[in-house]
This record gives C-alpha cells, structure tokens and sequence, in this order.
C-alpha cells in the first residue's frame, strides 16, 4: 500500500522565516550592551543556550500548566516505562455501576499536579488482561488510566462506548483517585468492538480531549460527528476486523477540521494491540500528550508524518492544529 500523507501535512507544522531586527530590536539589544559594560565585572553576560533557547521551565508551565514530565526525546517515548513511578489499584465490579470494574494505574507522585486521564476498553469475548500492557507504560508517562472489564464479553461497540464514559465519570467522581485528576482532560482507547466504542464515546462525548481506536470494529462505517482529536490503528494482516472496511473507512469519515491520524502497522494482525507494541505505545503516547496535556514538544513525533518503515506501511493525518 502506498504511503498517503493527507490533509494539511504538506503545510501545517512548517515554521515561518525569522524576521530581520527592526532599528528598535537593534537600540534595544545596544543598551543592554552598554549596561552591562557600565555595570562592572560583576555583570554576567547570558550564555549563548540561555539567550537562543525555548522560555525556562517556570515560564514554559505558567504557558502550559498541564505539561508533566521532561522534554520528550525518541528514546524516551519508545521505552517501556516513563520518568513516573506508578502505583495501581483494582476496582471490583460490585462497587461500580455501568461497567465491570478494572485497573486503575496512576503516578505515584503528588507534586507535579493532577493529571489527565484515559479509559481503556478491551475487545469482544476479552477481558481487561488483553490491554493490561497499556496501564503501566501510559502512566508512568504521566496519565491516570483505567483498563476496564466490560458488563459482558459480549458487549457492542454501542455499549462498549457507555462503559468507557461510564468508567472516566468513575475516576474523576467516585474512586479514590479522583484527586489526582483533571476532569477536563479525558480520553479514550479500546481495541476491536473496544475500539469501535472509543469512536462511539467520543462521538457521544465531544468534550473528551482525545480517542485512540486500535484495530478497531464496528457496523457504523462513518464517524463525520466527531470532533474529538482521533488517533486510528490498523494492521495490514487483520482479517477480523480489515483495514479495508474498518479502519480506513473510520479514518476517511471522520471531518478534515478533526485532528486526525491513521497508523497502520505493517505485518502485524487484528491482535498487535493485545501486547506490548512499540509503535502503539510510541504515536499513543504523542497523542495523547499533544491534545490531553496540550504539550506541543510531542508534535515532532507526529508533524512531519512518520514515514513507513519495517513496522509502518503506512501514516495518514494532518499536523495538529
């Protein structure tokens, strides 16, 4: 299949030229020459990393309260763990109403602030176990997530939506975590029926600050209500769910004004997302830090688009906007 870059991708994310200094931006730069001449040695001249670099960490969080966590850099976003240490808790279905319990994994820490969070449903005939992998290598990046068990194994996309809302209105209400979220940051994932039910709860949700199908199914083939930031998988070898009538039609529908993106990987089958996937993690990981945290440092994985390689066959989107 050959790669596709759509949308704005070939505009979007391309810096503007820098300015030339003005007569102003030239007097303004000489008087902090003469004062820090007629100042004495005790004046100290700012180094060159210091005066050409981004704002400083404090200034960067009063810009962005929500960003959590060093600069990201490749390393740091394909590792198994990130900088967070996670504690986890289990959430018995008799203490919940609207979905089967789960696992909630979450920072350990209390001192950077609350976090966003994400709600993770598993696939038809699957249970919680199937997308466990995710909880810790999500949170130890700063999220709270909770990977859910669905009222039934049998459960819809439709219901497998609900439950996933149902399950954010949990963390943020009810569980014992609750303090360390920001309710205004939520998102959703799933895998299969899951998947086609994070489509759902973001459709039903437009609140939600981001939806990340994998390999995901479902009868309803277009999606042009939602307007939540979505992040689609597919693998090139799934015949239960196949590209060719799921995820790409999923992709295609929804609206060019939605931040959007499409990843298929490259020999992999319907099941790649029921284990530890370093292309899932790296792009989920981006996602939702790009529009969960609203951290710009991310988009450099994902503006310009990946291009394909052995793992990728393929990456579709448009730059964040």
């Amino acid at each position: 299949m050959e790669p596709q870059q759509h949308d704005a991708a070939r505009t979007a994310g391309r810096p503007e030229r820098a300015s030339r200094p003005t007569s102003r931006h030239r007097l303004a730069k000489l008087g902090v020459a003469l004062t820090l001449v007629l100042g004495g040695a005790g004046a100290a001249l700012p180094t060159a990393h210091a005066s050409q670099n981004a704002p400083t960490a404090a200034s960067a969080a009063a810009e962005n309260p929500y960003e959590r966590g060093p600069a990201p850099t490749e390393r740091s976003i394909e590792a198994l763990r990130g900088p967070y240490s996670v504690s986890e808790q289990r959430v018995s279905s008799l203490s919940v109403i609207g979905f089967g319990g789960g696992t909630i994994y979450y920072p350990t820490t209390t001192s950077d602030g609350t976090f966003g969070a994400v709600a993770v449903s598993p696939g038809f005939t699957a249970d919680q176990s199937s997308m466990a992998w995710l909880g810790p290598r999500l949170a130890s990046q700063g999220f709270v997530v909770f990977t859910i068990d669905t009222n039934t194994r049998m459960d819809q996309p439709a219901s497998r939506g609900d439950q996933l809302l149902a399950a954010l209105d949990y963390l943020t209400q009810r569980s014992s975590v609750r303090g360390r979220i920001d309710s205004s940051r939520l998102a959703v994932m799933g895998h299969s029926m899951g998947g086609g039910g994070s489509l759902e709860a973001a459709k039903d949700r437009p609140s939600l600050k981001a939806a990340i199908p994998l390999t995901p199914w479902n009868l309803d083939k277009t999606w042009r209500e939602i307007t939540v930031p979505t992040f689609i998988v597919g693998a090139d070898g799934d015949t239960i769910a196949p590209v060719s009538s799921h995820a790409e039609p999923f992709y295609e529908s929804l609206p060019s004004s939605t931040n959007r993106a499409y990843m298929e990987l490259n020999n992999a089958t319907h099941f790649a997302p029921n284990v530890s996937n370093t292309e899932i993690a790296k792009y989920s990981i981006s996602w939702l830090k790009r529009f969960v945290d609203d951290d710009t440092r991310y988009e450099q994985f994902l503006c310009p688009l990946p291009r394909p390689n052995l793992q990728i066959e393929e990456f579709r989107g448009n730059c964040p906007h």
